[in-house]
């Protein structure tokens, strides 16, 4: 028999085909988010302490979700389940990011809980829980957007947060194969990365998550999974194009509000993708 499937309640509704955003750094991910935040009734966040200590947990230990299998999808549902709670003064806790997307400067929420109809998230580097997330919500809508990679690695070589992966203290690859955080696959990438430079890890990663999001492509069907490309999006904002974002994040028909298990605003649980026209080199 099927297990039954599980069913999250935050702020007194049900989470309902929630929306993630995903792509490598520099990507334009975070521009988009930005854009979907103005969307009424969706709540979503960015870099949200409680999410993001899970995602970059699984981003540096792939062994973590891989063996553990509902487990992972049990911690990274219970992180949003926390993260997307809305209280009187919760945006104050909230990351600089998710502030500035939200326009809230001073105290207050950036929604109101009952205008909320539908949950989202846009945390960076939430690409690599992405199967962990399907997992923990089978009626995710995920959003992936793939940008040129020469300009994905300026861009890395220009962020001093992104280059500090690569610090001997933080690189556990000698720990962790494959390891797509680091766009490790192969025992040929594990020999030639110590010998390359900065620019070439940037590439290694860029090269990772395009062949990651091609592989989400072929295992979710294209109504779950919505693919752009950055490049395209500036040059051609055509009406489909912005049909095809405002569907993957439209807000369900307001439901009912199902009846909180512990007061108002706490949650409670119950029962081919190519890659892009050019890529960067690798330079050791």
């Amino acid at each position: 028999m099927a297990p039954r499937p599980h069913i999250l309640v935050v702020n007194g509704r049900k989470v309902r085909q929630p929306v993630f955003v995903i792509g490598a750094p520099h990507s334009g991910a975070d521009l988009l988010a930005r854009a979907l935040k103005q969307s009424p009734g969706l709540h979503l966040t960015i870099g949200q302490q409680a999410v993001l200590s899970v995602v970059y947990a699984f981003a540096r230990s792939p062994s973590i979700p891989r063996d553990r299998g509902g487990a992972a999808a049990t911690v990274l549902r219970d992180a949003f389940a926390q993260a997307w709670r809305v209280t009187g003064d919760s945006c104050q806790g909230c990351a600089q990011a998710c502030r500035d997307a939200a326009g809230v400067s001073g105290g207050g929420a950036c929604i109101g809980q009952r205008d909320i109809t539908r949950y989202g998230d846009a945390s960076p580097d939430l690409m690599y829980c992405a199967e962990v997330a399907v997992d923990a919500f089978p009626d995710a809508r995920i959003i992936q957007i793939i940008r040129d990679g020469r300009d994905v690695v300026a861009g890395m070589l220009g962020d001093t947060e992104a280059l500090a992966w690569f610090g001997r203290g933080l690189a556990n690859i000698g720990h962790e194969f494959p390891h797509p955080f680091f766009g490790i696959e192969t025992e040929q990438d594990l020999a030639s990365w110590p010998g390359l430079s900065l620019a070439g890890k940037c590439a290694m990663r860029w090269r990772g998550s395009v062949r990651k999001m091609a592989r989400l492509r072929t295992s979710l069907p294209a109504e779950q999974l919505t693919t752009l490309r950055y490049e395209q999006v500036l040059r051609d904002p055509a009406p489909p194009r912005r049909s095809r974002i405002s569907s993957a994040a439209r807000s369900r028909p307001s439901a009912s509000p199902a009846r909180p298990a512990s007061g108002p605003a706490g949650p409670a649980a119950g029962p081919g993708c190519s890659p892009p026209r050019s890529s960067p080199r690798s330079a050791r």
